[in-house]
C-alpha cells in the first residue's frame, strides 16, 4: 500500500493538501507518482494565477504520459515550488515534501478525504 500520511488530506485525483494559517499547500500523492512512473517534466502556474477547485491547474509528464495535476481549492497561487522546473523527479523521491503550489485567498475546498478515505480510493484502482 502506498504511502498515505494521517495527517494530510487527499482528492480522489491524488493530490495531497495540507492547510496552514488558511494557505493550502498541494502536492501529488505517493499512489500519483508511483502510477505515473519516472517524472521528466512539469509544466507549473504562476505565481498570481487563480486555480479552481476540481480543475486541471498544471500538468506532469512522466515517460508513459502526461497527466492533469487537479486544484483541490479555489483561490490564488501565492507560491509556486521552482525547484520543480528543474528536477520534476523530486516528486518520485519525496512526493510528500516536494509540493507543487500553495493557494491563498481560498473560497472553495473540495470535499477533502482523510488518509483512510484517501486509502480506500487508492485499493478500488490498484
Amino acid at each position: 500500500m502506498s504511502n498515505i500520511p494521517e495527517n494530510l488530506r487527499y482528492t480522489s485525483s491524488h493530490e495531497w493538501v495540507s492547510e496552514e494559517d488558511g494557505v493550502y499547500t498541494v502536492g501529488l500523492t505517493d499512489f500519483a507518482q508511483d502510477s505515473l512512473g519516472d517524472l521528466v517534466f512539469i509544466n507549473l502556474p504562476q505565481e498570481g494565477d487563480e486555480v479552481v477547485a476540481g480543475e486541471a491547474f498544471c500538468d506532469v509528464e512522466s515517460v508513459k504520459a502526461v497527466s492533469d495535476v487537479f486544484s483541490p481549492v479555489s483561490g490564488t497561487v501565492v507560491e509556486v515550488n521552482e525547484e520543480l522546473a528543474d528536477a520534476p523527479e523530486l516528486i518520485n523521491d519525496d512526493p510528500y515534501g516536494a509540493w507543487i503550489v500553495r493557494v491563498g485567498e481560498v473560497a472553495e475546498v473540495e470535499d477533502l478525504l482523510d488518509a483512510e478515505g484517501y486509502a480506500a480510493v487508492c485499493e478500488s484502482e490498484a
